[in-house]
């Protein structure tokens, strides 16, 4: 297959669906990424919150939730937490992870939220926007349902050729059992992008941090040799957005 039929491919929306307990245990997949990811941004985000919200109880609505990395941790933190997406045996490994009292999970479509406007002070969108054609219509949904001065989280890729070789190609090639167009590059978003669909729903972008594996960590050497993603492999905050990206908006503009 060519590089150019591969760009044009549809994202692999099937493999969520087939994971089953593997979301959480699986070392020989590309969700061990996810997982790895979620041990660093899940805690950031939560101190960002504590920063911005300090003791109150505020409502969180994690879009695109998966198997609940983010969503259960953020309830043990306190929050009352919503968690939505579209695969129903995700949402299914989601809810036997956490706690029914502290988040709910539901079905939902991410360009129709089954919510109220203004009826979340938080909504996080990890790992969402770089899997849906229209980013742009997606945000627009969060920032209806976002309260005034509420923040919204985002995790996506940058679009060139150097994330096209390493966060494509390089998963395909060094981790086990990754299925073909898990990502496909047109559907990346440049930073500059993103920051204009922001704007034209009434949201400001305040942080933008660059995002990626720890390359110096042996577990990232482990990986390349295996293609088994160890427990310990680590994430970290990069100063540069040229692959991998994570940061925040605020909803600043009420009339929108």
């Amino acid at each position: 297959m060519n590089m150019e039929t591969r760009l044009d491919a549809p994202v692999n929306q099937k493999m969520y669906d087939e994971l089953g307990e593997r979301w959480y245990s699986a070392n020989d997949d590309p969700v061990a990424l996810l997982r790895a990811e979620s041990r660093k941004r899940n805690k950031w985000i939560a101190e960002e919150v504590r920063n911005a919200f300090a003791e109150r109880q505020v409502r969180l609505l994690d879009v695109g939730c998966g198997a609940g990395f983010l969503s259960n941790e953020l309830a043990r933190e306190g929050l009352l937490v919503t968690g939505l997406d579209a695969s129903e045996s995700s949402l299914g490994i989601a809810r036997m992870h956490g706690d029914p009292d502290r988040v709910a999970y539901q079905r939902g479509d991410a360009y129709n939220l089954p919510h109220e406007d203004e009826s979340f002070e938080i909504i996080c969108a990890m790992d969402l926007l770089e899997h849906i054609s229209d980013p742009g219509q997606v945000i627009n949904e969060i920032a209806r349902v976002l309260k005034p001065h509420g923040l919204f989280f985002f995790h996506a890729f940058n679009r060139n050729l150097l994330s096209y070789l390493v966060i494509i190609k390089g998963v395909e090639w060094f981790v086990r059992n990754t299925p073909r167009n898990m990502h496909v590059l047109r559907l990346f978003i440049k930073p500059s992008e993103l920051r204009e669909m922001c704007g034209r729903s009434g949201l400001t972008l305040k942080v933008l941090r660059g995002f990626g594996p720890k390359a110096g960590h042996p577990a990232f050497w482990h990986m390349l040799l295996t293609g088994i993603v160890r427990e310990d492999f680590e994430f970290e905050f990069t100063k540069s957005t040229l692959m991998g990206y994570i940061g925040f908006a605020v909803k600043e503009r009420v009339d929108r």
